[in-house]
């Protein structure tokens, strides 16, 4: 059985959520950051870490990325242009709205004290709608790629989700109608359960 270590509040909401959607059985950890139980696994102590027997998975792309190619789902087939696609999208998520708004974080609690500028938080708020805006115009239909579920829409959701919690405005209705519908899917439901526990 997979071992998922980091609390659903953070990037494991990915891992778990993708677990779900595959109906894979998963035993839960929710060790914060940094903590000894992930410094035990991975000495940078960022979450989430994957165990499966005595392998060690670390980042939450890498980790759905294997998920998916495992258990064929959530993904176009290895060395398909439909792949390479989703890749790219997926890439882009992960350098245009989780990098920004992991900036901000850093400039507001994971930092030392003296080394963050919170008055960059107004340029990156800026940089991530402006961002967001140009990802919609290529958004294919329901989904990222079209009209299947893909882990490029769990990417850009967990994003837009991590947006709302740090107080990031999302102006494109379009992308607030999106996360509204991927929030509703009953996998999302049942991580977002884990949650309020």
């Amino acid at each position: 059985m997979y071992k998922v270590i980091g609390t659903p509040l953070s990037r494991s909401f990915r891992v778990l959520w993708a677990l779900e959607e595959l109906g894979q059985p998963y035993e839960l950890n929710p060790a914060p950051p940094q903590s000894p139980d992930i410094l035990a696994v991975n000495a940078s102590g960022k979450v989430p870490v994957l165990t499966e027997g005595e392998a060690v998975l670390t980042d939450s792309t890498a980790i759905i990325t294997y998920l998916a190619d495992k258990h064929g789902g959530l993904t176009a087939p290895a060395g398909t242009l439909a792949r390479a696609q989703q890749d790219a999208m997926t890439q882009r998520f992960l350098d245009e709205l989780d990098a920004v708004l992991w900036t901000a974080a850093r400039h507001s609690f994971a930092l030392p004290k003296d080394q963050r500028v919170p008055e960059v938080k107004p340029s990156l708020k800026w940089e991530f709608n402006r961002n967001l805006d140009r990802i919609e115009t290529q958004i294919k239909g329901p989904f990222v790629m079209g009209e299947e579920f893909t882990l490029a829409d769990i990417v850009l959701t967990h994003c837009l989700n991590w947006a709302y919690g740090a107080k990031f405005p999302v102006e494109n209705q379009a992308m607030l109608d999106y996360g509204k519908a991927m929030r509703s899917r009953p996998a999302h439901q049942r991580v977002a359960a884990l949650m309020k526990k």
